[in-house]
C-alpha cells in the first residue's frame, strides 16, 4: 500500500517516488490560490507543472506562434536553400523533442535565420540547391551540430551561459529586436531586399524609397491598424493571429497576387519521412567548421534567450538540460529531412506576447503544424509577404528593451556602455559576432570587479560590532593591530593591490605589531597571488610585524598549505574569526 505525503501548509498531495519511473501525470491542488496544477516526470521540466487556468492561454499562444511562425520558417528554409516544406518540419518533431527533454519553459526551438544563413554559405557549391544531396548534406550539418551539443552536455559546458550577464542579455535581445525589425522593412514596403546586414538593407530602403509598392504598403498598414487596434481594446486578444487570417482571406478574395502583392506561394503537404543524412567522412570534414560555427551560435543564442526569460519570470533554468534538448532536436532534424534548429528569440517573444508560459504552447504549435502538413498547406499560398513581415516587425520591436536600457544607464553607466556595445555589435556585425562580443564584454566586466575589490580595515563600533572602514595609509583597527579584509578572491590581476595595501598600512601611522588578513571573501588564491602573498609575509617578518589570517575557508587553507605559505607562519597564526584574532592580540599585549 503506497503512502501519501501531505504538506499541511499548502495541502499539496505528493505521490510516491515511483512516479518518476512510471512517468505518470498526477493532479494536485493548492488551497492557497485555489488553482490546480499538473505535475509530470522529471524530464519534462519545461512543460510541467501546468496551471489548469493557464491552459487556454497556452493553447492560444501556440496558435499565435503557429500562425506567425509557419510562414517565417518557410522563409528560413528559402534562406538555407532547402525545399520550403522542410521549414515546417523544423516546427514538428524538433519542437516536441525539446519540450520533453529541455529545461526552459519559454525557449522555442525551430529554424533560425542565423544558422540558416551559415548553412547556406557552407553548402554553396557542394550540391544543387534544394536537391536530394543538398538536403542530405544539410542533415549531416544538423547531425554534427547536434552531436557537439550533446558532447557539450557531457563536458558540462552549460556554465558558459553564466558569462552572459543581465546587462549583456538586455543589450543582446535589444540588438536582435532591432536587427530583425530592420530585416522586415523591405517586405513591409514592397522593396526588394539586398543583403542580410542592417546597413545594406537600410541603404536599399533609402535608395528605393520613391519606388515603394502601394499595395504592399496598404497590406502592411492594414495589419498595423488591426494589431494595434486590438491591443488597445484588450492585449489578450490575438491581434497577430487575427491579422494573418484576415490577410489570407483578403488575399484570396481579392486575388492580391495579380495586383503585384508578393505571397508565400505553393507549399506541398505531407509528413516528414525518415531520411539518412550524408554520412561520409569527407563530407563531415568539409562541414565540420560550419557545424562548429552553428554549435557556438546555438549554444550562446539559446542560452541567452532562455536565460533572459528565466530571469524575467524568476524561474529555475538548467543550461545542461537544455543542451540535451537542443542536441536531440538537431539529431531528430537530421534524420527527418530538415535542417539545423536553434533557440529563436523572435519566436520565443511571439509565445511570450501571446501569453504562453510553458512548452505546452509549443506542443500546441506542433499539433497545428501537423494539421497544416496534412490538410491545410493550400491557404498558406495566399498569405501576403507584407502581412507576415509587418506582424513579425510588431512582435520583435517588443524585444527592444528601452526601459531596461534606461534603467542600466541610470544605475550603472559603465554597464550601459557594455549593453550598448552588445546591441550595436548584434545589429551591425551579426548575431555570431554579437554573441562573441557579449561573452567577452561580460568576462571583462567580471574581471573589472575582481581587479578593483572593495578592501577594508575592520574596526569595532561603540556597540561592539565590526564595521568596515576604507583602507587608508596608517589606518588601525586599534593601536598596534590592523584587521585587513580583502574583498574578493586573490588572483594575478588584483594581487598587487594586496601588496600595495599592506605597504600603505604598515609604512605609516602608529607602530604596528600585528596584521591580520581576514579571508571571509577569499574563495581562491592562484599561483601568482600566492607568490605575492609570500612576499607580503617576508616583508612583514623583516619589520617584526606578526602576520596572521582569520576566517579562512577550508579549500583556501589547503591551498596555503600546498603553496608552502602556512609553513612560514607561526603555528597559531590562523584564527576562526577577526574577534578571536583581536582577543589574541589583546592578550599578548597584556603580557
Amino acid at each position: 500500500m503506497r503512502k501519501i505525503k501531505v504538506n499541511t501548509d499548502e495541502r499539496v498531495i505528493e505521490p510516491e517516488p515511483a512516479w518518476r519511473r512510471a512517468a505518470k501525470t498526477v493532479s494536485t491542488s493548492s488551497e492557497r490560490d485555489g488553482r490546480r496544477w499538473l505535475r509530470a516526470p522529471h524530464v519534462m521540466q519545461g512543460l510541467l507543472p501546468i496551471r489548469r487556468s493557464q491552459i487556454p492561454m497556452e493553447i492560444l499562444a501556440g496558435l499565435t506562434l503557429a500562425a506567425l511562425g509557419i510562414p517565417e520558417v518557410l522563409g528560413y528554409a528559402k534562406i538555407a536553400g532547402m525545399p520550403v516544406v522542410t521549414g515546417l518540419y523544423t516546427m514538428l518533431l524538433p519542437v516536441i523533442v525539446f519540450a520533453v527533454l529541455g529545461s526552459s519553459r519559454h525557449l522555442v526551438v525551430a529554424a533560425d535565420s542565423a544558422t540558416a544563413a551559415i548553412l547556406a554559405a557552407a553548402l554553396a557549391g557542394l550540391a544543387v540547391i534544394g536537391s536530394e544531396q543538398y538536403v542530405r548534406l544539410a542533415g549531416l550539418a544538423a547531425l554534427l551540430a547536434g552531436g557537439m551539443l550533446l558532447l557539450a552536455r557531457l563536458a558540462r559546458l552549460g556554465f558558459l551561459a553564466n558569462f552572459l550577464s543581465r546587462t549583456v542579455l538586455v543589450g543582446f535581445l535589444t540588438g536582435i529586436g532591432i536587427q530583425v525589425a530592420i530585416g522586415q522593412l523591405p517586405g513591409m514596403l514592397g522593396v526588394e531586399a539586398a543583403g542580410h546586414d542592417a546597413l545594406t538593407q537600410l541603404a536599399t530602403i533609402a535608395r528605393e524609397f520613391s519606388q515603394l509598392h502601394r499595395a504592399d504598403l496598404l497590406v502592411s498598414g492594414g495589419v498595423i491598424v488591426i494589431v494595434l487596434g486590438l491591443r488597445r481594446v484588450n492585449r489578450r486578444l490575438p491581434g497577430p493571429l487575427i491579422a494573418v487570417v484576415l490577410a489570407i482571406i483578403v488575399s484570396w478574395a481579392a486575388d492580391l497576387a495579380d495586383h503585384g502583392v508578393a505571397v508565400t506561394g505553393h507549399v506541398p503537404g505531407g509528413l516528414p519521412h525518415f531520411a539518412l543524412p550524408a554520412l561520409g567522412w569527407h563530407d563531415a570534414s568539409v562541414l565540420f567548421g560550419a557545424a562548429l560555427s552553428m554549435f557556438v551560435v546555438i549554444l550562446a543564442q539559446s542560452a541567452a534567450t532562455s536565460r533572459a526569460y528565466a530571469v524575467k519570470y524568476e524561474e529555475h533554468l538548467n543550461e545542461d538540460t537544455d543542451l540535451v534538448g537542443l542536441g536531440a532536436a538537431n539529431v531528430v532534424a537530421a534524420f527527418t529531412g530538415t535542417f539545423v534548429v536553434n533557440g529563436s528569440p523572435t519566436k520565443t517573444q511571439m509565445v511570450d506576447s501571446g501569453g504562453g508560459r510553458s512548452q505546452l504552447a509549443h506542443l500546441t504549435t506542433a499539433a497545428v503544424v501537423l494539421l497544416v502538413l496534412l490538410l491545410f498547406t493550400g491557404p498558406l499560398a495566399y498569405l501576403p509577404s507584407a502581412a507576415l513581415a509587418t506582424v513579425v516587425f510588431l512582435i520583435v520591436i517588443e524585444l527592444i528593451d528601452i526601459k531596461g536600457m534606461r534603467s542600466i544607464l541610470i544605475c550603472r553607466r559603465l554597464e550601459f556602455a557594455v549593453a550598448l556595445l552588445t546591441t550595436t555589435a548584434v545589429v551591425f556585425l551579426g548575431v555570431e559576432q554579437g554573441i562573441a562580443l557579449a561573452v567577452l564584454a561580460s568576462i571583462i566586466e567580471n574581471l573589472r570587479h575582481g581587479y578593483r575589490p572593495l578592501n577594508s580595515v575592520l574596526v569595532k563600533s561603540e556597540a561592539g560590532h565590526w564595521q568596515q572602514n576604507p583602507v587608508m595609509p596608517g589606518a588601525r583597527t586599534e593601536a598596534g593591530i590592523v584587521v585587513y579584509r580583502f574583498g574578493t578572491s586573490l588572483y594575478y590581476a588584483n594581487a598587487s593591490r594586496l601588496m600595495d595595501d599592506i605597504t600603505a598600512l604598515s609604512g605609516q601611522g602608529d607602530p604596528l605589531r600585528w596584521i591580520i588578513l581576514d579571508g571571509a571573501a577569499i574563495g581562491d588564491i592562484d599561483y601568482t597571488a600566492a607568490a605575492v602573498l609570500t612576499r607580503v609575509v617576508t616583508y612583514l617578518q623583516h619589520r617584526n610585524i606578526r602576520f596572521g589570517l582569520s576566517t579562512v575557508l577550508s579549500p583556501v587553507r589547503a591551498q596555503l598549505d600546498r603553496y608552502g605559505i602556512s609553513a612560514t607562519l607561526d603555528p597559531d597564526a590562523f584564527y576562526d574569526t577577526p574577534g578571536q584574532a583581536l582577543e589574541a592580540f589583546q592578550a599578548a599585549a597584556g603580557q
